[in-house]
């Protein structure tokens, strides 16, 4: 892995693949999600949450067996929306000292050694007089939400966590009467408890923006409906 500051002088003609895959480490059966984007994911995934080393951090469920996206067919995703932390492909933001403060800033970096990466049959990062193509700019708007989201996620996730919204479930899935899987050690936002919260807790919540994060969340459980269906169709695809 190589990652190389992009400019558009050295990187004018620099093609790009928005291709996923396998090989690209798009094969996970969860994904690592940021608020900023529940919205998106909650008409299409369903939102759970996991204690970590370093805190609460917040998934998308993408398949159920190890290594498996039930919404990858091939080199593309099939969901209306893909995971921030999946969209980005080869890029990422690279801090870069300032020669004139020596402040770090952040700067969109891209790894030179993917193979996605300067395939003719790819996308433009730069205009022919120098400006943003539409492509980069997208990719520049995923990398700051992902990078705004390493900095705010954990309050936010630490403010469900305190308000008791989040209860610690084991997800029982029947894909078939002989096939069930089980996916333990998921907190799930309590729909029962966020009905009952009122007074000051509620309007914390609620002027924080995080009570919005718990409704979306909480919505969101339903996909695993999706996610069931998804499931049986590839079981039954096999044979």
């Amino acid at each position: 892995m190589t990652p190389v500051q992009i400019n558009n002088i050295d990187h004018a003609d620099l093609r790009v693949s928005p291709r996923a895959g396998g090989a690209f480490g798009d094969s996970a059966n969860q994904a690592v999600v940021f608020p900023a984007e529940f919205e998106e994911l909650q008409r299409e995934f369903a939102i759970i949450f996991r204690r970590r080393d370093e805190g609460l951090q917040a998934y998308a469920l993408l398949g159920l067996d190890r290594d498996e996206n039930l919404y990858l067919s091939g080199d593309y995703w099939t969901s209306r929306y893909v995971p921030a932390s999946h969209q980005r492909g080869p890029f990422s933001i690279g801090m870069v000292r300032s020669d004139e403060d020596d402040a770090s800033e952040p700067m969109l970096h891209v790894d030179i050694d993917d193979p996605r990466v300067g395939d003719d049959t790819g996308l433009p990062l730069f205009l022919e007089h120098g400006g943003n193509t539409p492509y980069l700019d997208h990719i520049a708007g995923v990398l700051r939400l992902l990078y705004e989201g390493l900095e705010t996620a954990s309050a936010a996730y630490a403010a469900l966590d305190e308000a008791g919204l989040l209860a610690p479930v084991t997800l029982t899935v029947d894909v078939s009467e002989e096939r069930r899987y089980t996916v333990p050690d998921v907190l799930v936002v309590d729909i029962e408890r966020l009905a009952a919260l009122t007074g000051e807790p509620l309007e914390r919540l609620h002027s924080s923006g995080v009570l919005r994060l718990a409704i979306l969340a909480a919505a969101s459980l339903g996909n695993i409906q999706h996610l069931i269906a998804r499931k049986q169709t590839l079981v039954a695809a096999d044979g």
